[in-house]
């Protein structure tokens, strides 16, 4: 919002002016599109003033994020009840405490902390290491099986879901703390969050309100990320089996997944233990994601017919070159366009979530997720130790998260489905953009990419330019 006002302020708003103020950021939910589309419409006048019905677009939220939101115009301006923002200043502050380093360090929620007065005290104490961006390159844990006459198999690694606000909570004695989720949801990366445990823990134990705050290091070191795979898929006419191996902690995740196909997905999954940071199975679209990828490559390696695969009314209606479903009935498709030297050009997407609610935020959280999952399939990763687990690349620009200049244009068609609003409908973006880009980058490249992310492509490579 301040980069965006200086450059109106300036009458900078031309496509390299843009391009230019947005090169300090990093968003890993908003697509960027609908941040250019906005500073567009400022500068042309186009905005006039809402008819929005703000109950409906938080609601519409809520089923996106699920997790409690809040739309409104004070949010942007610091009203949106973050943690941190609303903590009490004189309130002791707890930081998470180096292995083994700081003698009077104390125990809460599973790890050790160091508490002061202030957050630059704390931090001295703890030692705090600037973050920083290793050189050696990022690897999945997991090699894929064999390979499946007919089939593909894909390995996958360490992502880091890179949420705005590091986890933060407070606590004053004898009360409840307060939630590191506030106005959103982190894309589940806060759900397991030892926070708000610990401030309960250190303020009842010390007998003061107490501060609990993670730095951006601590969130990619004890923050859970996305459970690295290892596995293939071969698509045996009435169904296609999958088998493949995941880092421990996230083979539930499959069992919720569904297919929009009139296919029996048959899946074995054997459970790992991986040297590394925690894993969770509520972060965006895990599972659902990875099991609609290694379907959507087997069906594109075997040459199936989607159109006489799909199984509702809903599929039929979105179906490009890839389909997605997630519980509760949304389902998106999604087709990647390439241009004649191989990088992404254009993304299409069409979603039925039900009743849309709000159809600016509904277009605005599937944006997001097609710029998720393109970063997932061609950039985003981290290099962990694959013997200590130890995460070396600490800073945002070490993520791999795709640049507003080099991201797609992304369009969004929201189709007529009657009903009630449908959760989650972003997730199944997620993954049919994450199916349909896969399968475009093996065709641009005349092989198929067995490793996310596929950095080595053309695809790849345009986004690093």
């Amino acid at each position: 919002v301040m980069r965006a006002a200086s450059l109106l302020a300036k009458g900078r708003t031309r496509r390299a002016d843009v391009d230019r103020g947005l090169a300090a950021h990093l968003c890993g939910c908003t697509g960027w599109q609908t941040v250019y589309e906005a500073i567009d419409a400022a500068a042309s006048g186009r905005v006039t003033a809402s008819r929005t019905d703000l109950d409906a677009a938080a609601r519409r939220a809520e089923l996106e994020g699920g997790g409690r939101q809040r739309v409104g115009l004070d949010v942007p301006l610091g009203g949106g009840g973050f943690a941190d923002d609303v903590a009490p200043r004189d309130a002791l502050v707890a930081v998470p405490c180096p292995q083994g380093t700081v003698a009077d360090a104390v125990d809460a929620a599973g790890m050790r902390w160091v508490v002061a007065e202030s957050l630059a005290e704390a931090r001295a104490e703890a030692g705090m290491v600037q973050g920083r961006r290793t050189t050696i390159d990022e690897r999945p844990p997991l090699p894929p099986p064999e390979l499946p006459p007919g089939g593909v198999r894909l390995a996958t690694g360490w992502v880091e879901p890179a949420y705005l606000e590091p986890d933060a909570s407070w606590c004053e004695p004898g009360g409840e703390p307060s939630t590191p989720l506030a106005n959103g949801g982190a894309f589940g990366g806060k759900e397991s969050s030892p926070v708000p445990a610990a401030a309960r823990a250190l303020a009842d134990r010390l007998g003061r309100t107490v501060r609990v705050v993670f730095s951006r290091e601590d969130v990619v070191r004890f923050g859970p990320k996305r459970p690295p795979i290892g596995a293939a898929a071969v698509y045996q006419r009435d169904g296609v089996d999958v088998r493949g191996r995941v880092a421990e902690g996230g083979a539930n995740a499959f069992a919720a997944a569904v297919t929009p196909y009139r296919l029996e997905i048959r899946d074995q999954w054997e459970s790992v233990p991986v040297a590394g940071p925690p894993v969770a199975t509520d972060l965006r679209a895990v599972g659902i994601a990875e099991l609609a990828v290694l379907v959507e490559g087997a069906l594109d390696e075997a040459g199936a017919d989607r159109a006489g695969l799909v199984a509702d009314d809903r599929a039929a209606g979105v179906l490009l070159d890839s389909c997605a479903a997630v519980p509760g009935g949304a389902r998106a498709g999604a087709r990647a366009h390439l241009d004649g030297a191989g990088g992404l050009e254009r993304v299409e997407v069409r979603v039925a979530a039900g009743d849309a609610l709000d159809e600016i935020v509904l277009r605005s959280y599937a944006i997001g997720a097609a710029h998720m999952a393109l970063g997932w399939v061609l950039s985003e990763g981290i290099a962990v130790d694959p013997d200590t687990g130890e995460v070396h690349d600490l800073t945002i620009r070490s993520f791999g998260v795709i640049r507003a200049k080099d991201t797609p244009v992304i369009d969004v068609a929201v189709v007529a489905d009657d009903g009630a609003p449908r959760p989650r409908s972003s997730d199944a973006v997620f993954a049919a953009v994450a199916g349909a880009a896969w399968n475009a980058v093996t065709r641009a490249e005349g092989a198929r990419p067995e490793a996310f992310p596929a950095r080595e492509t053309r695809a790849a490579r345009r986004l690093r330019r």
